[in-house]
């Protein structure tokens, strides 16, 4: 079976809007859809929500990203990593959603903060009802219990993206799809403001549709069967 290809993309804001347009024009030349995570936050400004809207009545997906922001400090900040238990998590789960409602969007997919979830937001999200949670190390099936292993590649606005880092992202890629590993990129739109590293994003996407990844998005994972 082939390898599934996801791309997601976050940080959307109305400063990068012209980068990710471009992006998603790119994307959308390769038949790759996008994986738009959306953090449980205020409205963006209505332009980045009509780009937004626009994509998803197309090809991509949004997914919730994280919970809403609570009260300041450390276990606000790190609550996905500290072992919410999850009657906590439900309850951040609710507001979460609550918050994409608002804004006219609605998803069964859920990314964790920093991409970690504890055993309780799982226990929380099958409780709420989504079908998918997607972590650093693999992305739950969460109605059948099925894993799909395979890490992140985040590609952040930290990246210097010198040679050597485009080669090790491009050849990463390449050799989980030959290996028929899932190729996950995500993808920070502050670091689409850099050619090289935007080049190496969609130079490894097609390596990855060379050596046969099936391009998906992390909504495809808990649809009826599954991948």
């Amino acid at each position: 079976m082939s390898p599934p290809l996801v791309v997601s993309l976050s940080g959307l804001d109305v400063q990068v809007l012209d980068r990710c347009v471009e992006f998603g024009a790119d994307l959308d030349r390769r038949a790759v859809p996008l994986s738009l995570l959306i953090p449980p936050r205020p409205a963006p400004p209505s332009a980045v929500l009509d780009w937004i809207a626009g994509r998803v009545a197309g090809r991509d997906v949004v997914s919730l990203h994280g919970f809403a922001r609570t009260a300041p400090g450390l276990r606000a900040r790190l609550a996905p990593a500290a072992g919410l238990p999850a009657h906590e998590a439900g309850l951040h789960l609710v507001a979460a959603a609550a918050v994409l409602e608002r804004l006219g969007l609605r998803t069964k997919t859920f990314i964790p903060t920093r991409w970690f979830g504890s055993p309780g937001t799982i226990t929380a999200l099958r409780r709420r009802g989504f079908s998918v949670c997607a972590d650093a190390m693999a992305v739950r099936e969460l109605a059948t219990g099925r894993v799909h292993r395979g890490r992140i590649r985040m590609i952040g606005p930290g990246e210097r993206a010198e040679p050597w880092w485009c080669r090790a992202l491009v050849l990463g890629a390449g050799r989980a799809a030959r290996l028929g590993r899932p190729v996950r990129l995500a993808v920070d739109s502050a670091v689409l403001r850099k050619p090289a590293a935007r080049q190496a994003v969609l130079d490894a996407i097609d390596l990855a549709l060379h050596h046969g990844a099936r391009p998906v998005t992390y909504a495809s994972f808990g649809a009826p069967g599954g991948l």
